[in-house]
């Protein structure tokens, strides 16, 4: 909490929704499939980006491996009531 007390460091979250579209929109604009873990901070890119200027640069550590996570987020896509 240090950090966070100093202004250094905010925390932000991701619904399960917001991770699974940024899953979904790495890998097909990248053709990277980000572990789900990092797929939240995708989820808060989307959301930071379309606020920030042109010359403003957002740089995202991605961890872990995706192609891992995939029959997770095969069967979220297919659970009933998700579009």
């Amino acid at each position: 909490m240090f950090l966070h007390d100093q202004g250094q460091i905010e925390f932000t979250s991701a619904t399960d929704r917001e991770a699974i579209e940024g899953f979904h929109l790495l890998s097909a604009m990248e053709g990277i499939l980000p572990a789900l873990e990092s797929a939240h901070a995708i989820a808060e890119v989307t959301k930071r980006a379309p606020g920030m200027d042109p010359d403003q640069v957002i740089m995202v550590n991605l961890s872990g491996r995706g192609d891992k996570d995939v029959e997770s987020v095969l069967e979220y896509d297919a659970a009933p009531g998700v579009e």
